[in-house]
């Protein structure tokens, strides 16, 4: 279930916001509101059920082809690709390892949870946000903001990637090891 908690960077066990304490009803109008107030777009699509980690490229395009056009159109995205990733995926620790670096990119770093989840880490000030996104969730970081990505040891998700560089995905690591320092996707 999507959650968002926030912390001061030096006090990782301590949240000072967590959507978890919140009643449902109010809980993505909350995180929405939070998340928005530093810059992050964040919102809720319609997903289609039948679509399950291991899913092709092709066939998830396929199917959220008006809402991926109406982004681009919208926001100027160039390409986009589809990640789907599952716990028998030789390559997902190095994969994990990868987005577990605190880094930067030169555009907004846009993701769609087609299914499973994602842990987003945001480095925004003197505040860490953990943004669990799941299933509906679309996230967009802004450029330039500091951050970490964490897939879970047993990774299991679709995301719809949206780019403005042609390039596809590429870090600007900070060298910092803040995300040690934070909480990591158990699944």
């Amino acid at each position: 279930m999507t959650a968002l908690k926030i912390f001061d960077e030096n006090q990782p066990n301590a949240p000072i916001f967590d959507s978890n304490t919140i009643e449902e009803i109010d809980k993505m109008k909350q995180i929405t509101h939070q998340l928005k107030q530093v810059g992050v777009r964040f919102e809720q699509w319609q997903t289609i059920e039948s679509l399950k980690s291991g899913a092709t490229q092709e066939e998830v395009l396929s199917i959220y082809q008006s809402d991926v056009k109406k982004l681009m159109d919208e926001e100027g995205y160039l390409t986009v690709d589809v990640v789907s990733l599952t716990a028998d995926n030789p390559h997902k620790t190095a994969f994990r390892e990868k987005f577990l670096n605190e880094h930067t990119h030169s555009e907004d770093e846009v993701r769609f949870f087609v299914d499973g989840e994602g842990l987003f880490s945001l480095h925004i000030e003197n505040q860490v946000l953990e943004v669990l996104c799941t299933r509906g969730d679309l996230i967009s970081v802004p450029a330039n903001t500091r951050h970490w990505f964490d897939m879970g040891e047993n990774p299991n998700f679709i995301a719809i990637r949206f780019f403005n560089n042609p390039e596809g995905w590429v870090a600007n690591f900070t060298g910092s090891d803040i995300a040690s320092k934070f909480s990591r996707l158990e699944n």
